[in-house]
């Protein structure tokens, strides 16, 4: 491979940035199963379009090649400025220091949301950012193989970035169309490349098979389709094998990374370690919340509804962009004669660090969170995609639901619920069957079995004991542990609540597990006449969940010594046709010894929405990008009009020029003209009032005879002719390029003194003769002079 001798024209280099353009959107478009929504491919778009028209402009200035990709770097730099920085920049567009750390938390979360979400995954910003950033390098390096090294074969490195990771994500790899498109999208690259450089060589005379006098050649088709289409069938059979063999790595992480072992270490344990945690000799601390209702409520992380006999787990669902926390979906299965209250509680996240966020269920709204967190549908946990529960400050709307014992026994069967909450494996321990057949038999309604089971399990004949489990070896919440559970009767929460929730299904009531933490320790501390509550590593818990038609999940407590035991769940509470859920007592417990809560700041004070502050922003950037977009036509006619003047100070072509950019100037201004020849466009113009100067009226004609000349006088460079062709157009007297620049802007300050405010305003925002370098470019010619 070697660089092409022909210097390649303005238009083909053009031609060339959008064949480029096309190949990296359309292989960026290979991402769309992993990731949610279309913006993220927009975004993508628009930063791919500034890198590679920067690019195209800086090569119509004659920056030196060698500045180009670096200067796409700043060009990328300011196009991440403009859409991440926000207001660590100034203008929007220059970024400072802290607008280099922004950058460097955004890096942080998108790989925190890499790592943390399923496909198709959420586009949140971090995520947003990355993609920008990796698409805008990939531009970079994509346009610097084909305008610079010049080896556009090689554009295919590049593309097959973003083809190649869907098959390292998913098992089915990319989608066969986008594939299909990104090998046309290479092929018209390499097609456009090889037209280009024949073109070039043809108008610089270094093809052998041209005439003098002859039109100029055709690129042939046949020439280079044969070896472009087998190039690009290569790169299509290459990408295919690659990724339907690639093996799948998509992994959901239950909680968080999965690296640590107990939850204090960094997050929290799966499900079947969280003794681990409750057997810490020392508790510490994990958040502390202010209830101005004097609510005491279980706080859940996540909720576990799949049981397949060795294990409880959590049922793999991609994360929903729509189920923003600012307003929360509707429990499942609430009726509307069940009463409800609303009750706010202000938490602030010590050392947990985890993914999931405690939060009440049912929650309605949770506000100030940073980073982005959604809610799942059906158990309303709350999980972050890009960040986790560290130092979170947080105002969460618990939705208090108070069915009456009369309701809960007066629910039919489970009909509105998912058929997957009653599923147990075939093989069912005896002793689990003869339990819930014992428990359950006699009960007249399932909210009857419900209690009963609660009942024996809370009886006399069971103890709590985080120990017992594991020195006799039966420690989880599988089949087999479960059966060891009821004959040894020792066992803490997850023992219990597993438990409790195999005998419920066995019973035919739907049941699942919520993970979390009791309602903690009242302190004598208050803030604003509220107490606050600690809540610490000895507060996590287990309890189950049971579905009743028409009121939805009600929580239960069968573990003994743990939580509070609603009283709607007592045995004889059907005697008491107004029980409800319970509202914990209000705590006169002692000081605990924990650290004080700073009285100046207190749980919520420091807790605002990042939203609000962000909105006058938003609307700035807005603004900012609107304005940007309406400015692209001037800018453009700056970067030609720069071009032609360059073109005749270096006396490349000067008279023609000088010739275009009057008619691009008469044209914006509105003086009609196309169709005119020179001569007669001069005319048309000399009787205009701007032109009753001689001063002018001289520079104008100067610039006809300058151009007739060019046009249509014998050609000094043309091999024929010799000395004798020299010698004639030494006859016809010097060009007079030194001299173009000062009549060039003789005429236009003539042409400028003519036009209306509205017409020069008009001329510099939306000038009209790019619309007629369009019309050109798509193939609809204009004559030369207008």
């Amino acid at each position: 491979m070697h660089p092409d001798s022909a210097a390649l024209t303005v238009r083909g280099r053009l031609a060339l940035t959008t064949a480029s353009f096309v190949l990296m959107v359309v292989a960026t478009m290979s991402l769309g199963p992993l990731i949610a929504g279309g913006g993220w491919w927009w975004l993508c778009a628009f930063v791919s379009a500034g890198v590679f028209f920067g690019g195209a402009g800086l090569r119509a200035l004659r920056v030196p090649a060698g500045l180009v990709p670096v200067l796409e770097g700043v060009v990328l730099l300011l196009l991440l400025t403009l859409l991440f920085g926000g207001s660590t920049s100034i203008a929007f567009l220059v970024p400072t220091p802290d607008t280099f750390a922004a950058f460097g938390e955004l890096f942080t979360g998108s790989q925190r949301t890499i790592a943390q979400q399923t496909v198709p995954a959420v586009a949140v910003p971090a995520l947003n950012f990355a993609l920008a950033l990796g698409v805008g390098a990939l531009s970079i390096m994509l346009d610097l193989l084909v305008q610079i090294a010049r080896v556009p074969a090689l554009a295919a490195v590049p593309a097959l970035v973003p083809v190649l990771i869907p098959g390292f994500l998913i098992e089915s790899g990319v989608d066969i169309p986008v594939l299909v498109a990104t090998a046309a999208a290479y092929l018209l690259l390499l097609r456009v490349d090889v037209r280009v450089m024949r073109r070039a060589r043809i108008e610089q005379g270094d093809d052998e098979d041209v005439a003098t006098v002859a039109a100029p050649k055709r690129v042939p088709v046949a020439s280079t389709l044969g070896a472009s289409l087998g190039v690009a069938a290569t790169g299509l059979v290459v990408a295919s094998l690659l990724t339907a063999s690639t093996p799948s790595i998509s992994t959901s992480l239950l909680l968080g990374n999965g690296s640590q072992g107990a939850l204090f270490a960094r997050g929290v344990s799966p499900f079947l370690d969280l003794g681990r945690d409750l057997r810490r000799p020392e508790a510490r601390p994990a958040f502390r919340y202010l209830a101005r209702d004097g609510d005491r409520p279980n706080f859940t992380l996540l909720t576990l509804d799949s049981f397949e006999g060795d294990v409880w787990a959590v049922t793999e669902s991609p994360v929903d962009g729509d189920n923003t926390v600012d307003a929360l979906g509707a429990p499942e299965g609430l009726g509307a004669d069940v009463e409800t209250s609303e009750h706010p509680i202000d938490v602030l996240v010590n050392e947990v660090r985890t993914t999931w966020l405690p939060v009440p269920y049912p929650s309605t709204r949770i506000e100030g969170l940073s980073g982005s967190w959604y809610w799942d549908d059906g158990p309303l946990t709350v999980r972050s995609v890009d960040t986790n529960t560290a130092g979170q400050r947080y105002e969460v709307t618990r939705l208090e639901v108070e069915p009456t014992v009369a309701q809960l026994r007066a629910a039919g069967d489970p009909r509105s619920v998912d058929p997957r909450f009653l599923e147990l494996p075939d093989e069912v321990p005896p002793i689990i069957s003869e339990t819930a057949a014992r428990l359950a038999g006699p009960a007249a309604t399932p909210y009857d079995a419900a209690v009963a089971i609660q009942a024996f399990l809370r009886s006399p004949d069971f103890e709590y004991s985080t120990e017992a489990p594991v020195e006799e070896g039966y420690d989880g919440g599988g089949f087999e542990v479960i059966a060891a559970f009821l004959e040894a009767k020792s066992g803490y929460c997850v023992h219990f609540a597993s438990t409790m929730a195999v005998l419920a299904r066995e019973a035919g009531i739907p049941s699942r597990i919520s993970v979390g933490y009791t309602s903690g320790t009242p302190t004598p501390e208050r803030i604003d006449g509220v107490q606050r509550v600690e809540v610490d590593s000895h507060d996590l818990h287990a309890w189950p969940e049971l579905y009743f038609e028409g009121v939805g999940w009600v929580p239960f407590e069968p573990t003994p010594g743990r939580g509070t035991v609603p009283e709607y769940s007592r045995p004889g509470a059907g005697q008491a046709q107004t029980s409800v859920l319970p509202t914990a007592p209000s705590s006169t417990a002692p000081s605990t010894g924990r650290p004080e809560l700073d009285p100046d700041r207190g749980l919520a004070g420091g807790a605002t929405d990042p939203l609000q502050n962000e909105a006058p922003l938003r609307a700035a950037v807005l603004l900012v990008v609107v304005l940007a977009l309406l400015l692209v036509p001037a800018g453009l006619r700056v970067l030609q009009r720069a071009s032609r003047r360059r073109r005749v100070r270096l006396g490349r072509g000067a008279a023609d020029a000088a010739w275009d950019e009057l008619s691009a100037t008469a044209g914006d201004l509105g003086v009609a003209g196309i169709g005119a020849t020179p001569r007669v466009f001069t005319a048309f113009l000399a009787s205009r009032p701007g032109f009753r100067d001689a001063e002018a009226l001289a520079a104008l004609v100067r610039l006809r005879d300058a151009v007739e000349r060019a046009r249509y006088g014998p050609a000094s460079d043309l091999a024929t002719g010799g000395d004798e062709q020299r010698a004639a157009n030494a006859a016809v007297g010097p060009r007079p390029d030194a001299a173009l620049l000062g009549d060039l802007d003789s005429a236009c300050r003539a042409l400028t003194r003519d036009a209306s405010v509205r017409d020069r305003v008009i001329a510099v925002l939306l000038p009209k003769s790019l619309a007629d370098r369009i019309r050109r470019a798509s193939g609809v010619r204009t004559a030369d002079g207008a």
